[in-house]
């Protein structure tokens, strides 16, 4: 059975990564989802296993009560952790993913989830798994 829960090692801590990610150039992967961009890069740098790195930002100028903010965190945060382990990604690479919330008003979770859905579907296009199946059929 596989694990559904998030450590310390997927979240993305490090100022240096952080302003690399959200400076100019700095991202592979951009991709709006309403509620929600994403924004991604390879980072082959990071000392951390995990394959991918997040950090959620809900800017005080979208929603201004901190308990809204904080609400809206935790459903990208639930939405992610349920969802991450359904979207394979390239097992050597190291991913630095951002989601930067864009509505003026509270979601229902059941948005933030699909958004997430379809953020972490395109991000597992943009890096796909490395085969398992490398056997090939003689002619």
């Amino acid at each position: 059975m596989k694990t559904l829960g998030l450590y310390k090692k997927e979240k993305l801590c490090s100022s240096r990564a952080i302003d690399i990610l959200f400076g100019p150039g700095g991202a592979d992967f951009s991709r709006l989802c309403y509620p929600l961009r994403a924004v991604a890069r390879h980072d082959d740098k990071r000392s951390s296993d995990a394959p991918v790195a997040f950090l959620i930002s809900v800017p005080k100028k979208r929603l201004r009560h901190a308990v809204d903010r904080v609400q809206m965190r935790r459903r990208i945060r639930e939405a992610f952790r349920l969802n991450h382990h359904d979207y394979p990604l390239c097992d050597t690479a190291r991913i630095d993913l951002g989601f930067v919330y864009v509505a003026d008003r509270l979601m229902p979770y059941a948005a933030v989830e699909k958004a997430v859905k379809r953020i972490l579907a395109a991000l597992a296009e943009q890096y796909p798994p490395a085969s398992s199946d490398n056997t090939t059929q003689p002619d």
